[in-house]
């Protein structure tokens, strides 16, 4: 089973590579890739760890309300373990399974356990819908009067469905029955992770933080290949392509993040063999960053 999906993921990443590279002049992206400015590639990688680190502090402080008593240091290896398995093993066992399985394995519930993984994505995920729409409603005439309407409806069903779920135990029925019961159980645990406002504040901001330090990186990356587009730009453009890679259809984004990065650019006039070779510098560096995380696992010897 685990197999056909990664072959399947597999046939979908080179689907979507062979349709972004279709669209381009293929000859020039190696040169320019080749002769992308290292400094700014450097400074990328940095800002992606800051990113990383800012991340396992986030998911500590999840999982310390959930009542699991370990350190920073633990969940900070953690989180590199399974951006390493998200990058560079995507597969038949994924970063958010790693994660989980080695809570589960030092005697904590592993229901728990994958309850504060979801909630960590959840939570991310609202940074990066709050960081889209500020920025859509900062530079409102970027995107295609379409593109922009449907960008900020998502981002605003995406905060309402995050708040909807602080809430939800509250409605006694879903508690009754046990298809509802799930979504009541979800809520409490949402509830345990949010019981102030001041938490809500400081962990959502820390993934509007997080999800800048990435758009930050692509950014950077993009200064490295001589795109004079603006910052602005990139918070209204990037954030929906990351979105789509959070979709499991592809390994580790691949080919959907460079499909969808040459098609949004084209809406706004950007060079498609420039940001398909940005794309793919970015990709590489994913995998990169993550190495600390295949040293960690390496040193303790298990993968969970």
């Amino acid at each position: 089973m685990f197999n056909m999906i990664n072959i399947l993921k597999f046939s979908f990443s080179l689907l979507f590579l062979w349709i972004a590279f279709r669209v381009v002049n293929f000859h020039t992206v190696v040169p320019i890739i080749m002769h992308a400015d290292r400094t700014f590639i450097i400074f990328a990688f940095i800002l992606q760890l800051a990113s990383t680190i800012l991340a396992s502090y986030r998911w500590s402080l999840i999982m310390g309300a959930l009542h699991f008593h370990q350190t920073f240091l633990f969940y900070l290896g953690s989180y590199f373990k399974g951006a390493f398995f998200n990058q560079a093993l995507p597969g038949s066992i994924g970063g958010d399974a790693v994660r989980g399985l080695e809570l589960g394995s030092m005697g904590y519930s592993k229901k728990e356990a994958f309850a504060g993984i979801f909630i960590d994505r959840i939570v991310g995920l609202v940074g990066l819908l709050i960081l889209n729409f500020s920025a859509n409603l900062l530079s409102h005439d970027l995107l295609p009067i379409w593109l922009f309407h449907l960008v900020n409806m998502i981002c605003i069903g995406g905060i309402i469905g995050f708040s909807t779920l602080i809430v939800l135990h509250k409605i006694q029925w879903l508690h009754t029955y046990k298809a509802t019961r799930l979504f009541a159980n979800l809520s409490h645990r949402f509830r345990q992770v949010y019981a102030t406002r001041q938490t809500i504040l400081v962990q959502v901001g820390l993934s509007v933080i997080i999800h800048f330090l990435s758009v930050l990186a692509f950014y950077e990356i993009a200064r490295s290949v001589g795109i004079p587009l603006p910052l602005s730009l990139f918070l209204v453009v990037v954030p929906p392509v990351f979105l789509l890679t959070i979709v499991p259809i592809s390994l580790a984004g691949w080919g959907v993040r460079e499909s969808a990065m040459v098609g949004i650019f084209i809406l706004v006039g950007g060079s498609k063999e420039a940001i398909l070779s940005v794309s793919l510098l970015y990709g590489i560096m994913l995998i990169i960053a993550s190495l600390p995380g295949l040293l960690i696992w390496a040193r303790g010897k298990r993968l969970v």
